[in-house]
């Protein structure tokens, strides 16, 4: 059983201030398998005291010494790689692949600030005046269950990149996972304050540093609903916002497209993460004329899909994180029958031979875009297959969704599969294949966010440009 008992402040391991105690399960088991205490206003505020504190001086820190803090931040980080990736299994029931792929990517993080660091001008000359970038204040930073460990490396290289300081409130839903990357940043031995974390519930850690006129800034990554609600909290203070959000992502298969290669991939990129992945590409369009063939393909791809116990290397779905995510999952199940769809593949209930929180891989065809299953996010492997008649039918189609975070493109012709992409509203378009680019920016248009994570659009983020005027004569 995990105990986690204390959070992190000004460079120490404390006890917080909060005494409530939250259950953490394996959802694989739907068993407790832990417990973790939760901070409270009291512990955020001095948290953020703390990073205050560390502004005054990191703020004036040196390129060269920031670079260097980020290096020993992805060796300390990569050390602790394979817990990382036993931690996610364990506590949200990443499959392997998944799991090894983020703590991977949670240690690279630290590298790839630093590479956009070397070369980006943080003072240029406009005319007479010199524009300093300046890193804009205390950040905090707000992490999902899903991408947990991801996410808190992610947005802190970032962050300490700009020469900010932060507050990190993870999801108290993935402590595990905090506890091992909290204790790989304090053996990297960073000076205190830098860095902070408060475990604790959104409506009280996260609502502090939302409204707290000491924090600069916030970067959430979460749902759509509580990004609108940090939104309207952050607004009394003015503070700097980026929110990476919800998304119904669709897959466009174009009609010159091989159906044998694309219909995998398609569903392959909607089961990403179990399904529990905001880029997930829960749409997908086929042309209406091999609406039969792309049936049959789909349904013989799901069948295909390894569900089960996610210490299995072959596995590829995993249990949905939590009781109230299952239930959630086999209400829009139910959603889809009742809406008209057809149910190609899975169904209510969970697979067989499994307990726990799985649900079983489902897909309904002949879905139309008005219906709910195509317009809201389920957050679990729940695919609709769509049709289109003629091309724009299908970019209307794409582009008909509050959303706006990522889509897939698949056609024979390069080219054309490149013009069709750009006609789509999302802020990542990836063509023929699940491709990832770290120093490309990430958000979504419309209400999957405001603002861009990674490279240079990811360190501006965190920077205000400020003009010293007569610096220069005429």
């Amino acid at each position: 059983m995990h105990s986690i008992d204390q959070i992190y402040i000004d460079g120490t391991f404390v006890t917080p201030h909060g005494e409530e105690r939250f259950d953490l399960y394996n959802p694989a088991t739907a068993k407790v398998i832990g417990t973790v205490r939760l901070g409270d206003v009291e512990d955020t505020r001095r948290a953020i005291a703390a990073a205050k504190r560390a502004f005054e001086t990191y703020s004036r820190s040196t390129v060269a010494e920031r670079i260097e803090l980020l290096h020993r931040l992805h060796k300390a980080v990569a050390a602790r790689a394979d817990d990382m990736s036993a931690a996610m299994t364990e506590e949200y029931g990443a499959p392997p692949e998944r799991a090894h792929w983020t703590s991977v990517y949670a240690a690279q993080s630290f590298l790839d600030a630093a590479k956009t660091l070397e070369t980006y001008p943080l003072s240029r000359r406009i005319g007479t005046a010199e524009v300093m970038m300046e890193p804009v204040g205390v950040a905090a930073l707000i992490t999902p269950w899903n991408a947990n460990a991801g996410f808190i490396c992610s947005k802190l290289a970032t962050a300490l990149a700009a020469g900010c300081t932060v507050v990190i409130k993870p999801s108290e839903m993935s402590a595990i996972q905090t506890q091992v990357v909290l204790e790989a940043l304090h053996d990297a031995g960073l000076p205190k304050g830098l860095y902070n974390v408060v475990n604790g519930r959104g409506d009280v850690v996260g609502n502090e540093l939302s409204t707290n006129r000491d924090i600069a800034k916030v970067s959430f990554t979460g749902s759509t609903a509580v990004g609108k609600t940090i939104m309207r909290a952050a607004t009394e203070t003015l503070k700097r916002v980026t929110l990476e959000l919800g998304g119904k992502s669709p897959t466009v298969i174009l009609p010159d497209a091989d159906l044998e290669t694309a219909i995998p991939l398609a569903v392959a990129a909607g089961f990403v993460n179990s399904g529990q992945a905001c880029i997930a590409g829960t749409r997908i369009l086929v042309h209406a004329d091999r609406l039969e063939e792309a049936n049959r393909l789909v349904k013989a791809a799901v069948e295909n899909t390894v569900v089960g116990d996610p210490l299995d290397a072959r596995t590829e779905v995993g249990p949905m994180v939590s009781l109230k995510q299952w239930e959630r999952v086999q209400n829009y199940i139910r959603l889809g029958t009742e809406g008209g769809a057809t149910l190609l593949a899975g169904g209510e209930g969970k697979p067989d031979g499994l307990g726990g929180y799985f649900v079983k891989p489902t897909v309904f065809t002949n879905v139309t875009n008005d219906m709910q299953i195509a317009r809201e996010e389920i957050f679990g492997p729940v695919l609709s297959v769509l049709t289109y008649r003629d091309e724009e039918e299908a970019i209307a189609i794409a582009n008909d969704t509050d959303y706006g975070l990522q889509a897939v493109v698949i056609g024979a012709d390069l080219a054309h599969a490149h013009e069709v992409a750009g006609r789509l509203q999302a802020g990542r378009v990836l063509i023929n294949g699940m491709h990832h680019e770290p120093f490309a920016p990430f958000g979504g248009f419309k209400q999957s966010g405001i603002g861009r994570e990674f490279g240079t659009f990811g360190l501006e983020a965190y920077l205000e440009p400020k003009s010293l005027l007569g610096a220069f004569a005429a």
